[in-house]
């Protein structure tokens, strides 16, 4: 089972239809689990996808309209109740720092767990771990919105047949890979570059600079496609993206895997999202999310 993958809880824009749910997806990523958007009725859909509230690290808004943040209040309360044994850390706007702490404490219960909230102000990295590290890029809606971003650390993939070349095995693979280097055998002699993933969530906005800087090379970046290309005058009005316009952002910084969502209500075949994406000229794998999707992160090149 993919260790790092996508759960799509929702995926809606502005209100819920029969088929989607508001906003929600949760990346896993080795040990974390990063929610994105809880919208409305996100506690409810972790339910069928299966995901729990102790799986749960790290939650990340994008931006303070509802159909964005208005399950955060359920969310909070299933950590509290479930008494997640771990800290959880909570990114967003830091100009919507009322809206966070009204949905907080939006009904009496029992804190038992530590949330910390980390609200951003500008763009830049956010926390760096062993396994990634975590950005935020201001994006452009009417509303502070951020994009983000998430970065593993390039490393080096060992080559089998030039380690038994030179009779190294066992341990002593293991002692090279942290020392660099074993009875004059450099790491650089049995192994080559290989690039860490990266993946993007890229949520309400108009096209901008951010948005490529967002998806550059991501193996997997989830973005929003609100409107269809012939409703691109009301998505710029809005401050959302038509779907070729992500795609064409997709096709030009090189993304492996695109998920598109965030779908109008008012388009009810989701097939002429993929007809569109095609056509702006995206050949790579591409997902028109729907809810409860499971999503792997495309495995290293």
């Amino acid at each position: 089972m993919s260790q790092r993958e996508l759960i799509v809880l929702g995926t809606a824009s502005q209100v819920p239809t029969r088929h989607r749910n508001h906003n929600g997806y949760v990346l896993r990523w080795d040990g974390e689990g990063i929610l994105f958007d809880p919208g409305e009725g996100t506690q409810r859909q972790m339910l069928h996808a299966g995901v729990a509230a102790h799986d749960l690290t790290r939650i990340c808004v994008t931006h303070f309209h509802g159909d964005h943040c208005l399950g955060l209040a359920g969310v909070i309360q299933r950590i509290n109740l479930d008494r997640v044994p771990h800290p959880v850390t909570a990114y967003y706007p830091a100009s919507g720092q009322r809206f966070f702490e009204r949905l907080r404490y939006a009904t009496a219960y029992r804190e038992t767990v530590r949330l910390r909230e980390q609200p951003i102000a500008q763009g830049g990295a956010l926390t760096t771990t062993q396994g990634f590290t975590l950005y935020a890029r201001g994006l452009d809606h009417p509303v502070e919105s951020f994009g983000y971003r998430l970065v593993e650390p390039d490393s080096r993939r060992m080559l089998p047949e030039r380690l038994a070349e030179l009779g190294i095995q066992g341990p002593d693979i293991g002692r090279l890979q942290r020392e660099g280097e074993l009875r004059g055998v450099l790491l650089e002699d049995v192994s080559e570059p290989r690039r860490g993933q990266r993946f993007a969530f890229v949520m309400d906005t108009r096209l901008c600079n951010a948005v490529f800087a967002l998806a550059e090379d991501c193996d997997l970046l989830v973005i929003e496609s609100t409107f269809l290309d012939e409703d691109e005058p009301l998505a710029t009005e809005h401050g959302h993206l038509t779907v070729g316009q992500a795609a064409r952002v997709a096709a030009f910084c090189g993304v492996r895997h695109l998920v598109l969502t965030h779908f109008s209500q008012r388009y009810p075949d989701p097939a002429v999202f993929a007809q569109q994406a095609r056509a702006a000229g995206f050949t790579g794998e591409l997902t028109i999310a729907r809810d409860l999707d499971r999503i792997p992160v495309p495995k290293r090149v």
